[in-house]
């Protein structure tokens, strides 16, 4: 195999070695150059991030000096990922949503099983659970020894999940009920792995949440792609809370003829018309709703290929109650998929409520962007494929809810009131997050239940998404738990919708009449996935398609 050598070797040549040495521990890499995979289980041993990270650095090593978009764009990736593993954020994740635990689970959403074969493979997956999961083990445990830990929640959120996963009978139904050796095996390891949480991780987490401003600087600025002013931020975030609340108001004033916004929200919500049953009724909505966003994303936002244009709507029931998208593989050998987590208990939902979520992770959002990088042939499959920036991605998603109501997607008020909710949740987001994490007081006059505060507690946290963003409590506890186990993540989505925002008003200026929103955007798009750092300069220095 090559090997990466001295500083400001070609970008391409970085990229394809970078990919070669992380495919021996990344299914993800190794099917990026299309090797074949057997197994889509990654690899979380503490060799396993030794490799990594040592991959990391001699890339990052290499790239110095190298010109060009791949170069900046991979020289912000790999500088953010030997960071975080710097402060330790790497290796001791444990959090409710999107860690190595949730990974191993989540594998078996898109493993087929209609044949014989398919079956035969989920079965040798099932088998390497167990390995998967004493491998993450190890490498907790050391963390733990090093003093490396989460904080007390994180560890018995996660513990609670794996416990409740187990008791809603994880992997049961995977092979239509048949039992099999290996499907034990894999519930045994996950119940082994919550006892170890519980009993070695968990006594000497540390018991305040807020990972303090060190640490934050450096994980806000790896899910951003670029450092930011956390202080002028926490001012966003406040101003922001309050422009989206008069906008509430007149939305109101629309659906029941005052700027009463609770009573909006009582008069939507009696509405029987409005609301789906959870089960086929809600899948087939889902899917309907996708479908037609999809057709006037294509006429009116982006170019979809025809390829990667179909999306697949999932319903789940679980503990979270969130929405969330999976993208195609690089084979195709899977459509991009919606995924619907509705909260247990749930019979009925009401729609208004949901609309935005919907183009969030499907279109014009996570979907849109996924299908149109995964056919750009231009561009390095380490980009396509592995360059995961939540500025980038939950940017780009979060300003796709407006974007909907733009191009005719929102059909009634009420479907616009749940987008001003939508925006307010992420406003709420921000002042949260930087406020849980950093320790920052409550200005005075801040709205709803934070008028009789001064600091930031979790309560108050899910209190104020319930309050003010109309997310449910349950949703909105989960949210909050997550924002602490993900430190800063929640400021990417109304950040990097900002950055689109602003590129696209600047392009608008510059262009003139000119201007046209499909071809700004699948312009914009086909730069691929990057920070936002490099996006910035990226949109500002671009032309018709080509870096000035």
């Amino acid at each position: 195999m090559r090997r990466l050598g001295s500083a400001g070797m070609p970008a391409t040549e970085v990229a394809d070695i970078y990919l070669q040495a992380r495919s021996g521990v990344d299914p993800e890499a190794a099917a990026a150059i299309g090797l074949e995979v057997e197994s889509r289980l990654p690899t979380f041993s503490p060799e396993a991030y030794d490799r990594r990270h040592s991959a990391d650095k001699a890339a990052l090593y290499a790239l110095q000096g190298s010109p060009g978009l791949l170069a900046a764009v991979m020289r912000e990736r790999l500088e953010s990922e030997v960071e975080l593993d710097r402060v330790g954020f790497t290796r001791r994740l444990l959090a409710p949503l999107a860690t190595p635990v949730h990974q191993i689970r989540q594998i078996f959403d898109d493993l087929p099983t209609g044949t014989v074969a398919e079956r035969m493979q989920v079965r040798a997956h099932l088998a390497a659970v167990p390995n998967a999961l004493a491998e993450l083990q190890r490498t907790l445990a050391a963390e733990t020894e090093r003093g490396n830990v989460v904080a007390q929640r994180q560890v018995r959120v996660v513990a609670e999940q794996v416990e409740r996963w187990l008791a809603d009978g994880l992997f049961t139904g995977l092979l239509d009920g048949e039992a099999s050796r290996e499907t034990d095996a894999a519930r045994s390891a996950f119940g082994r792995f919550a006892t170890f949480l519980r009993a070695w991780v968990l006594p000497t987490a540390p018991i305040v949440d807020g990972v303090g401003r060190e640490v934050y600087q450096v994980t806000a600025g790896a899910f951003l792609g670029e450092q930011v002013d956390l202080d002028a931020l926490y001012s966003y975030g406040w101003d922001l809370i309050a422009e989206l609340q008069q906008q509430a108001r007149e939305v109101a004033t629309e659906i029941v003829g005052n700027p009463d916004v609770a009573a909006a929200v009582a008069h939507l919500d009696a509405e029987p018309a409005g609301r789906v049953a959870v089960g086929e009724p809600l899948l087939r909505w889902l899917q309907q709703r996708i479908d037609a966003a999809t057709e006037i994303a294509h006429e009116r936002v982006a170019a979809i290929p025809d390829r990667t244009r179909a999306v697949e709507a999932k319903l789940v029931t679980a503990l979270s109650g969130v929405m969330y998208y999976n993208p195609p593989d690089p084979g195709l050998t899977r459509p991009g998929r919606v995924w619907w987590t509705v909260p247990e208990g749930t019979t009925a939902v009401a729609t208004w409520r949901e609309v935005s979520t919907v183009h969030h992770e499907g279109v014009p959002g996570h979907h849109l962007q996924h299908a149109i990088s995964h056919e750009l042939a231009g561009l390095h499959p380490w980009q396509r494929y592995l360059c995961h920036v939540h500025g980038y991605a939950e940017g780009w998603a979060h300003y796709s809810e407006a974007l909907a109501d733009e191009v005719g997607l929102i059909r009634t008020p009420g479907e616009r009131l749940g987008l001003v909710f939508a925006r307010l949740w992420r406003a709420c987001r921000i002042v949260i997050d930087l406020g849980l994490h950093l320790d920052l007081p409550i200005p005075a006059g801040a709205p709803g239940p934070c008028g009789d505060a001064s600091r930031w507690s979790p309560e108050l946290g899910a209190q104020v998404l319930h309050e003010i963003a109309q997310v449910d409590p349950q949703t909105a506890r989960f949210e909050v738990d997550r924002y602490l186990g993900w430190p800063g993540q929640a400021l990417a989505f109304a950040v990097g919708a900002k950055l689109w925002r602003d590129a696209r008003l600047e392009a608008e200026q510059r262009e003139d009449s000119a201007f046209d929103l499909r071809t700004f955007h699948t312009r914009a798009l086909s730069l691929g996935p990057m920070g936002l750092g490099p996006l910035r300069d990226a949109l500002r220095t671009t032309r018709e398609g080509v870096p000035a």
